[in-house]
């Protein structure tokens, strides 16, 4: 497994329905948890799974070459 520096800034949608799915849930609760618990890294870990799953785009999957299957 090669990680791949071309890829990673290559746009391609990469993640699936489901995948999309439950990543907008998990950064939804981690949005609210971080409110709760003052956590400024909850915080961004929320934003980034978010914005993927609202995008549909992962960058650690672009440069694995979309071998990460979550």
């Amino acid at each position: 497994m090669s990680f791949d520096y071309k890829r990673l800034v290559k746009f391609e949608l990469n993640i699936n329905e489901q995948q999309k799915k439950y990543r907008l849930y998990a950064g939804i609760a981690g949005l609210v948890a971080s409110v709760f618990l003052a956590s400024i890294p909850l915080l961004l870990i929320g934003l980034v799974l978010t914005a993927e799953g609202y995008v549909g785009w992962c960058p650690l999957c672009s440069a694995l070459d979309n071998k990460c299957k979550f």
